[in-house]
């Protein structure tokens, strides 16, 4: 079966839509680091769309892989020549598909650190892009400045030794530009952390401070970092996803990447050297990203996190699975309703009830195949950032958050190593030894949990918060997560109410 490539687009276009434009008239413009399935469903996606309308062919992508699992990804995309397709799944059974090329150049940083460092000082170069999930900011959650005390920053501050992680290269990279007298180009990250351009931000000028005070002010100074919201639900890639686009279209794609149809993008308009139209390829530009970020936060993530930990203790292995579920589903959407949504602020051009119950749809779509495992991996990183803060909110506004605690109980008893059946659970995270030590001690005293001040701050001395955990945590020992869920749905049921 021929191979997706350059060579192999002339037979491709007859079968799906293909990049209008010639590619290697396409200038890099634009670095990025994270090259995953979202990037490529999401800000690739609205690149290529933006030079198939025959604008500006300044803004071609140059991939960046900094982990030892980006190898792969540089293979497929060297064999491939940047080429993918990708796959939008409508619940419906609808089916879209297309090759996406604005990808048009790979570099993995263990091979060669310094030609990273090059691409990032070109002057064509005027934004590099972030999607390296929360965990690759290598910062403190106390402070949200760079933690020297992390790997990838001990390493970084080595004398003499070349950068390995995105912000060490990006730190090289401008300390090149400001000594050859060239504009600095533009930070943008695309990752779902609140405030994301200003994390950024944060986390860049202080690892800078590490390395040299004077680059850093000049960061400070003359660096902009726009905000952003990012969304498109994006599973990771299935052997049956390569069969799939192999049998329907007839060639074979090392890496396709499957999406649902939905997509929102909304930038700050704040850029160093200029940006890309993108308002022609249907990204939001204003001036105010928050009120879209936060809805985004804390009722999209947060709500993953609400029902994978409880879903997967009650035997569901799928996001669209607990949201095929009536009791599951009417939880999470009175999370949303009742918890999340009163510490939003207005979101101009969104209803925010409409909002909810199209997630609930997006949600249990089957043809994605979005695992619960998926939304699971880094729950330290998650949950701080996408539940606590509502948790906090309510906490002080005096409104529930019983759903919400009872998903941070669900965490816990996760972490105890297996579900409710007695089944094995594999658990990814940064910060495994120290969650089974808290979870273990959980279980003989319940709310040692809470000690994790890295995780939960000051919360723990909340005795209204303290309290709710040790009753939520006790209900998942007793009876289950399915039965725990259902008591306290009926326990906060409206009075009158049928459903």
């Amino acid at each position: 079966m021929t191979s997706l490539n350059e060579a192999a687009l002339p037979e491709a276009a007859g079968r799906l839509p293909i990049p209008l434009y010639q590619r290697r008239a396409v200038r890099t413009g634009i670095v990025h680091f994270g090259v995953g399935g979202f990037h490529r469903s999401h800000q690739a996606m609205f690149i290529d769309r933006l030079l198939n309308l025959g604008g500006s062919q300044d803004w071609g992508i140059c991939g960046v892989g900094v982990l030892a699992s980006d190898a792969r990804m540089r293979d497929v995309l060297e064999s491939q020549d940047g080429l993918y397709t990708l796959v939008l799944k409508g619940a419906e059974g609808t089916e879209e598909a297309r090759i996406i090329g604005s990808i048009t150049e790979y570099l993995y940083a263990p091979d060669d650190p310094a030609a990273v460092i090059r691409k990032l000082a070109d002057p064509a170069t005027r934004i590099v892009s972030l999607s390296i999930t929360e965990g690759g900011y290598n910062i403190s959650d106390s402070t949200g400045e760079s933690d020297p005390r992390t790997p990838d920053i001990l390493r970084d501050l080595i004398p003499n030794t070349a950068p390995g992680s995105a912000f060490g290269l990006i730190t090289a990279a401008l300390a090149r530009r400001r000594d050859q007298g060239t504009a600095p180009f533009t930070v943008m990250s695309c990752d779902n952390i609140q405030g994301n351009g200003n994390v950024a931000r944060k986390a860049l000028v202080s690892f800078a401070r590490l390395m040299d005070p004077e680059l850093a002010g000049w960061i400070a100074e003359t660096v902009a970092f726009p905000n952003s919201m990012v969304d498109r639900i994006t599973p990771v890639t299935t052997d049956h996803d390569r069969a799939a686009v192999a049998e329907a279209y007839g060639f074979s794609d090392a890496w396709p990447v499957v999406a649902e149809p939905f997509e929102q993008w909304v930038l700050e308009d704040k850029f160093t050297a200029g940006r890309p139209p993108l308002e022609d390829a249907g990204v939001q530009i204003v001036d105010d990203v928050e009120p879209y970020e936060l809805m985004k936060l804390r009722l999209l993530n947060a709500s993953h996190q609400v029902m994978s930990y409880l879903g997967y203790l009650a035997g569901h292995k799928y996001v669209h699975e607990v949201c095929a579920d009536p009791l599951f589903a009417e939880f999470i959407s009175g999370f949303m309703e009742r918890e999340a949504m009163p510490t939003l602020r207005p979101v101009p051009g969104i209803d925010l009830h409409a909002y909810r119950d199209e997630l609930i749809h997006r949600f249990a779509n089957p043809a994605i195949r979005d695992t619960l495992a998926r939304q699971m991996v880094d729950g330290s990183e998650r949950i701080p950032k996408f539940v606590l803060p509502v948790v906090r909110e309510q906490l002080e506004l005096g409104g529930p958050i019983d759903r919400a605690v009872l998903a941070i109980a669900a965490w816990a008893r996760f972490l105890g190593s297996t579900d409710d059946r007695g089944e094995p659970v594999a658990v990814t995270d940064r910060r495994l030894s120290e969650l089974r030590a808290a979870a273990r001690a959980d279980q003989s005293e319940p709310g040692a949990f809470l000690n994790l001040t890295e995780i939960f701050g000051g919360l723990g001395q909340d005795t209204r918060f303290a309290a709710a955990y040790r009753q939520a945590r006790e209900a998942l020992e007793r009876s289950g997560a399915r039965t725990a869920v259902q008591g306290l749905t009926e326990l906060l049921m409206p009075i009158g109410s049928t459903s």
